[in-house]
């Protein structure tokens, strides 16, 4: 039988092995004797040089060129976060990054921005309440050097995002959550406020009517503004802020409290955060997740896309309608590649570098 063409390049390959591997022996002879000190690497180089050569005769990738993904590149400093609320608030964190500021100021500030506006419904003052009228905000922050801080389910007070940095920096601990939380943002200096807005008071009463519950991609879900950065000196931290889902169960939590589910930051890697239905996300703690696919050499855009398609995996084996799920994750490497993937069309994210600020539509999973 004829050999086929790869069955021959392999055969060429492996005898070239061997003949290499007969001049380095005769190298090391050459060597012990002090002849031709500098000809291994010459050898070894010319070598090297034929065996790519071979391998690119018949079609075979290397490892490096199989695993190369192209990402969108940014330019450091970079900004991220989600949603179109994303432009002003990357506006926010911009001013600190661009002075060579540290990126968990900038996050800090950037999520501040829908946090303190009542016009906008899914974050912080002016959030939708929960089926008991009460809107409960929660938060979390991460910096470069893994310092981390949560509050969950907090009430009156308009800033979550500044409190948990303060458990952060105050406090042995890690997450507060409820009337502990709200009584240390007070002794704080935080000021007690109402949350409930007028519009938010009259969407409530009106869903008292019937009081269904059956969240709508990307309108109860779009409720949480992420927010990762990367500083002129080359420092990774995050924030993830919300008022949860509308008309939730008092008490819920989503995963926009939880370090690894809402919000991770890896100073040798890079970071994630999500947005959109949190049960799912804390399923696979998804930004965790994320990053450790970065770290496995992932480009962010792949990391994304496989995050999100182990949540299609889960809910398709857990036979749940995945139309009524949405779920998007950004992510930023330490090189300032950033990328991006959701389960349905409709989520989109802010980019903020030198080159200005823009808002991009992720590519989704459901076509």
């Amino acid at each position: 039988m004829k050999p086929t063409r790869v069955q021959c390049s392999f055969y060429n390959i492996n005898k070239l092995y061997k003949q290499t591997n007969s001049i380095f022996s005769t190298e090391l002879y050459i060597n012990k004797n002090n002849k031709m000190s500098n000809r291994r690497n010459f050898i070894k180089t010319a070598a090297a040089a034929s065996v790519a050569v071979a391998l690119n005769s018949f079609g075979v990738k290397s490892e490096e060129e199989i695993n190369t993904v192209v990402s969108k590149k940014g330019k450091k400093p970079i900004v991220l976060s989600t949603w179109n609320f994303g432009i002003q608030a990357n506006e926010a964190a911009w001013e600190i990054l661009k002075n060579k500021g540290r990126a968990l100021d900038a996050v800090e500030a950037g999520v501040k921005i829908p946090e303190g506006g009542p016009a906008e419904r899914r974050v912080g003052f002016g959030g939708r309440s929960d089926r008991d009228g009460r809107v409960t905000l929660d938060s979390c922050i991460m910096d470069e050097q893994a310092n981390i801080g949560s509050v969950g389910c907090l009430e009156n007070i308009k800033h979550p995002i500044s409190v948990a940095r303060a458990v952060m920096e105050k406090t042995p601990h890690v997450m507060l959550v409820g009337d502990g939380a709200l009584q240390f943002a007070l002794s704080q200096g935080f000021k007690r406020e109402n949350l409930l807005t007028e519009e938010s008071e009259k969407e409530w009463k009106e869903w008292l009517k019937d009081s269904k519950y059956k969240p709508i991609a990307n309108i109860e879900n779009h409720d949480t503004i992420g927010m990762i950065a990367l500083d002129a000196d080359g420092n990774l931290s995050g924030a993830c802020t919300t008022s949860g889902m509308a008309f939730k169960m008092h008490g819920r939590l989503g995963d926009s409290p939880i370090i690894g589910a809402g919000l991770f930051v890896d100073n040798e890697i890079g970071a994630a955060t999500a947005t959109g239905h949190g049960e799912e996300v804390i399923r696979i703690s998804g930004c965790h997740l994320v990053v450790e696919l970065m770290r496995q050499g992932k480009s962010p855009q792949k990391a994304c896309e496989e995050a999100v398609a182990r949540i299609v995996k889960l809910t398709k084996n857990r036979n749940k309608e995945l139309k009524d799920i949405q779920v998007g994750f950004i992510a930023l490497n330490k090189k300032g590649e950033y990328g991006s993937y959701c389960i349905q069309g409709g989520f989109n994210y802010a980019i903020h570098d030198d080159t200005g600020n823009r808002l991009i539509d992720a590519e989704f999973f459901l076509k």
